[in-house]
């Protein structure tokens, strides 16, 4: 049984998002692999009390690397850059917790596992005497500028300096080099990150793996598909990247959507939710919409087994976890093809369209949106396909993918010492 060492600083058995993914990646691998996890302490009690229900509970020790609450909250406030200086502190410390566990343990594996992000890789690579793993490594896809024109001025600003930030980093951060070359094993989150990691800095240990897997067991009940209306369902947060004025716009840029209801789910606050609303009355499609606003994890399963299709208009995500549930409740997927979800997308369980603009967007959406309601025998389909799919990307598949990577990263280590 490898001893591996894992770097994971968000991570509850409670959530969804980096923290949910972390604890599905460790109590997976810790059926094979026995497992030493540094985390910051914010969900200690959630975790050690599940972790203490496990059957391979003697297989996981945690360590708890605590940060102060504010910087928990700097943490949640995503854009918050003060967060990285904290963080890049808290790896420093993990550093040294790591040196002594691998002086009181024979560790055969370190694996740099979240926050996925490429530009923060930690400190673990410094490790010499014994094999490193990272990944899977996210966020060098740059934001598509047709997409930030129509942004307002401060956006288009943000998302371009952003895009020149990313890539100098990705290109040029010195701890992002050191982490990269030193690496005996990679795991990029989507084609993007693939692309620059095998074409500019040349890795041939490199693995495409998305971050995030799918539970097995679940077995939706669905109630879908014989609806006199076409149901859609658009779940996420209300910010310009997620694009839900894409969906609004392109229902109502459908040729007949006298069947069609757009389910909206992901904010509660009304000065929020405003101009989407105004956008919607400008369409003429007001009384197509129904607003859930904020609701709980399970409520939105419920959604989704009621739901016909999942429309995700988001133009840069890794692989959001609403597209695993969707996957998980069998539910067919209309969206972009882009960053991490994009390849999982195919016509056996959906339909995309290429990112080229907004314009093209809305059009495209509109024809695959029309052609479904016409041909609604394909939904029944592509739902069973979901559900194979959904056990392809299983927790269980991917952790024995993980433990592969593992295995032959000692062995690139052994060869390179």
């Amino acid at each position: 049984m490898l001893n591996i060492l894992i770097n994971a600083y968000a991570c509850s058995p409670n959530w969804g998002s980096e923290p949910g993914m972390a604890w599905n990646w460790i109590i997976n691998l810790a059926r094979t692999c026995n497992l030493y996890v540094i985390t910051e302490g914010e969900w200690r009690a959630e975790i050690e009390e599940a972790v203490a229900k496990l059957p391979q509970r003697d297989h996981v020790h945690f360590y708890f690397n605590p940060v102060p609450e504010k910087v928990r909250r700097m943490c949640w406030n995503q854009g918050d850059w003060r967060f990285y200086w904290y963080y890049r502190k808290w790896q420093q410390k993990t550093l040294c917790i790591a040196k002594q566990i691998c002086e009181e343990h024979a560790i055969d594996v370190v694996h740099q596992l979240n926050m996925i992000g490429f530009r923060e890789p930690g400190y673990l690579w410094q490790l010499k005497n014994v094999a490193y793993v990272w990944g899977p490594i996210g966020g060098m896809e740059l934001t598509p500028v047709n997409f930030i024109k129509e942004a307002g001025f401060k956006v288009m600003i943000k998302s371009k300096l952003k895009n020149v930030l990313n890539s100098w980093q990705m290109h040029h951060a010195s701890r992002v080099l050191k982490a990269i070359a030193r690496a005996d094993m990679l795991v990029a989150a989507t084609g993007g990150c693939y692309k620059v990691l095998k074409e500019y800095h040349h890795k041939e240990n490199l693995v495409l793996m998305n971050e995030t897997g799918c539970d097995e067991k679940r077995q939706p009940t669905r109630d879908s598909g014989n609806h006199d209306t076409l149901e859609l369902l658009w779940v996420g947060r209300f910010i310009y990247t997620k694009r839900l004025d894409l969906a609004i716009r392109s229902v109502a840029a459908m040729s007949d959507n006298k069947r069609v209801r757009l389910h909206i789910v992901g904010e509660n606050r009304e000065e929020i939710v405003a101009p989407y609303k105004q956008l919607a009355e400008k369409e003429g499609i007001a009384d197509k919409i129904v607003w859930h606003g904020k609701v709980p994890h399970e409520q939105i399963n419920g959604l989704m087994c009621q739901a016909d299709v999942f429309f995700f208009t988001s133009i840069m995500d890794a692989t959001s976890t609403v597209i695993v549930e969707a996957l998980q409740n069998g539910l067919p997927i209309v969206c972009f093809d882009t960053c991490g979800f994009g390849p999982l997308v195919d016509e056996k369980i959906g339909a995309k369209v290429p990112v080229t603009t907004p314009e093209a967007g809305v059009k495209a959406f509109a024809e695959i949106l029309t052609d479904i309601d016409h041909h609604r025998e394909k939904l029944s389909e592509w739902s069973k396909n979901c559900a194979a799919r959904a056990s392809e990307l299983s927790w269980e598949k991917k952790a024995e993918c993980m433990v592969a990577i593992y295995e032959k990263a000692v062995k690139v280590h052994h060869e390179k010492s």
